[in-house]
């Protein structure tokens, strides 16, 4: 083939490692792009939500994540104080710790909703627990939902709790922590306002996911190695054989 006066010469090998290479670099830039358009449109969410009056909520189902993430809530109902649970290796200020996840039995209704009420310093003797006692059984609890908090490494039977109250976990299985409780518990925790009473140490922290921008940056790079890859398949194609 001759084009521009020059002879083209296609390549068995580069010719099938181009067409294979090249539409994996374009999905993967179109990916990226995708995943920008969906974080922005979360941190949008986020913001509104954070932004927005504390509201009351009758339907839990309305309360869907990632989009829910930091919607300040009020909640009513009652304090479970005889199954609560002790979350594991939080660390605080550089020291460990437990949060304490108190299952709230939502009023006129069966299901459950976990309420952290914030950060206790664990004991130097693993055997001795914290008194996680409340001090009033009905209530209206105000926070904010957020999604369980997550481990880096999530090690086979973490999400299994101990036999004796309150219950040492390692992750929060809502699934696993509602057979145990025999009640349906909701997919979120509820991270009690910092004014409520009940609670302990809550410096809520908004979590800093990677930014549309870094998306963006990502799916010009896969980009750049599209074109990089069509500049050295053409350039292949017209030099002149030795």
């Amino acid at each position: 083939m001759v084009l521009f006066g020059r002879k083209i010469r296609l390549q068995l090998v580069p010719t099938i490692a181009y067409l294979l290479l090249l539409p994996i670099l374009l999905a993967l830039a179109n990916w990226q792009y995708d995943r920008a358009q969906q974080k922005q449109q979360l941190l949008d969410a986020i913001e509104k939500n954070s932004a927005a009056e504390s509201i009351y909520v009758n339907d839990l189902a309305s309360i869907a994540m990632p989009k829910s993430r930091y919607k300040k809530i009020q909640l009513t109902g009652k304090y479970d104080q005889q199954h609560q649970f002790l979350l594991d290796n939080q660390i605080h200020e550089g020291k460990a710790g437990y949060f304490v996840i108190t299952p709230l039995i939502v009023a006129n209704s069966q299901k459950i909703v976990l309420v952290n009420r914030g950060w206790l310093p664990a004991n130097p003797d693993r055997t001795v627990l914290p008194s996680v006692v409340i001090h009033s059984e009905a209530t209206k609890v105000a926070g904010r939902v957020n999604q369980f908090p997550s481990l880096g490494i999530k090690l086979p039977g973490s999400e299994l709790t101990s036999a004796t109250w309150p219950s040492v976990i390692q992750v929060i299985d809502a699934e696993i922590i509602s057979k145990k409780l025999a009640h349906p518990v909701q997919p979120f925790q509820v991270e009690l306002d910092a004014d409520q009473p009940d609670g302990y140490k809550r410096d809520w922290q908004t979590a800093k996911d990677m930014l549309p921008e870094q998306h963006i940056a990502y799916a010009i790079q896969w980009l750049a190695l599209a074109v990089t890859l069509t500049l050295l398949f053409i350039w292949n194609s017209f030099k002149t054989p030795r």
